[in-house]
């Protein structure tokens, strides 16, 4: 089971960003899917996750309004839509599904993790 997360890189604050994860393994396609950011030194930071059939979601207070979170499960992949991009959202970011059915914001509750993609915001 592998998750692999591309669509990271530098915009300047007020761009787009859109991350991918794509899953391998048809039971991960239904798992809850998060995506969490981290920075050098710091704890892994939950982002936004999505129930494992797409109709909830929840975002951190920092993100709200401005990413979306979605999926499709028929090709096993989960998005970051990232929009009005500002410098604090510079971090590695990192996809993650959970074989919990509930919304998690607790890095914890993840059994797997993509490699992460790294997200730059100039200002």
């Amino acid at each position: 089971v592998q998750l692999q997360a591309s669509g990271g890189g530098l915009v300047q604050a007020g761009g787009s960003l859109q991350l991918s994860c794509v899953g391998s393994g048809r039971t991960l396609s239904m798992y809850t899917k998060a995506w969490f950011r981290q920075l050098p030194g710091k704890e892994r930071e939950f982002v936004a996750v999505i129930s494992g059939h797409g109709r909830n979601t929840e975002y951190a207070d920092s993100v709200k309004g401005r990413f979306t979170i979605s999926r499709d499960n028929a090709e096993n992949a989960v998005w970051l839509q990232m929009d009005d991009l500002k410098p604090e959202d510079t971090a590695v970011y990192y996809c993650a599904a959970s074989r919990k059915f509930r919304l998690s914001a607790s890095s914890y509750d993840y059994e797997y993790w993509g490699q992460g993609t790294e997200v730059t915001v100039s200002s």
